[in-house]
């Protein structure tokens, strides 16, 4: 099951803000529409926007065919649809490259981005699997956050990807999967994931992460990312930076699995990346909330990035 297509004409996505109760499919004709599912997290996760902002760029080009004004106007509401995943943007510009070719050449380059995260998922899995086994040994309990199957990418995924390559190696012990506030990502999606994998989980609350390492539960945090800074910082879902710091604490391997599209060597490190916030309505309709959607996890309290070409160990001073 695919979370993100083109099919006849329009964007088919999985929604996932009805998972688990309904495996709901929706058909996007049109910019506004898949500006609004980039915007609810109808579809989400870095490289599957990486993939909606190319596809939205192919359903400008045949819509808008005739108005350049118009089809600039698109392009640029789908790039900046969600600002702090870096994938977006740059699958929004690859397709609108092929613009002056016409809207097949668009929609070509829109399903070469397609195909190439499903390419890199299946690298991720393998890369990724390997290095758990070197870093943890046999069969080792893992920690993850927020949603990174298939969910978050086109099939597979980034780091559950790695996950179910070693639960099919008989490699896996088990995952906690903490539910990633504010809605509940890891607990509707991930869990969703892994339930129908087969794979042995729990669902942990947020804040019980750091606790649970240091009680000895836990061998190994594993997680994806939204964007890879040049000197490796990660930015990725709230929470993140404080499963880090437990780790750390707790003496554990940190490990990032991201395609090479997530890093971005353009921004020099997380200082400056533009966090999302999403408003107190998605927390409390009684208060003004903080609600960041990302946070910045500082290279050095990351043991290892694995993408799809390459393990960078910057637990030994190597950089992306």
């Amino acid at each position: 099951m695919r979370t993100i297509d083109w099919v006849d004409g329009a964007v088919e996505i999985i929604d996932q803000t009805v998972l688990p109760e309904e495996v709901r499919i929706l058909r996007l004709h049109t910019v506004p529409a898949l500006i609004a599912a980039i915007q609810s997290l109808a579809v989400r996760g870095a490289p599957a926007l990486g993939v909606a902002g190319a596809f939205g760029v192919a359903l400008a080009a045949r819509v808008h065919a005739d108005d350049p004004a118009a089809l600039d106007a698109a392009v640029s509401r789908i790039e900046t649809a969600r600002p702090t995943a870096v994938n977006l943007a740059r699958g929004v510009r690859r397709a609108a490259e092929l613009l002056p070719e016409g809207p097949e050449a668009v929609l070509a380059e829109a399903c070469r981005v397609r195909d190439e995260e499903l390419a890199a998922s299946a690298a991720m899995a393998k890369r990724g699997a390997d290095l758990m086994a070197e870093l943890c040994g046999e069969r080792p309990r893992l920690l993850t956050h927020c949603n990174t199957g298939g969910l978050a990418t086109v099939e597979l995924g980034t780091a559950l990807s790695v996950v179910r390559e070693m639960h099919e190696r008989g490699a896996l012990a088990g995952v906690i999967a903490s539910e990633t506030r504010p809605l509940l990502q890891g607990a509707r999606l991930t869990a969703w994931e892994l339930g129908r994998w087969g794979i042995e989980h729990r669902v942990a609350v947020d804040s019980a992460g750091p606790f649970l390492m240091a009680r000895g539960e836990v061998d190994a945090v594993i997680l994806g990312a939204d964007r890879i800074c040049a000197d490796g910082d990660v930015i990725n879902k709230i929470g993140t930076y404080s499963h880090a710091l437990g780790a750390r604490r707790a003496g554990l391997p940190f490990v990032v699995v991201a395609p090479e599209s997530t890093v971005d060597l353009g921004t020099p490190s997380g200082d400056v990346v533009e966090i999302e916030d999403r408003g107190s309505a998605e927390v409390t309709p009684w208060s003004e909330a903080a609600n960041p959607a990302f946070d910045v996890t500082p290279h050095d309290l990351v043991t290892a990035i694995v993408t799809d070409r390459r393990v960078i160990r910057l637990d030994r001073g190597e950089r992306p």
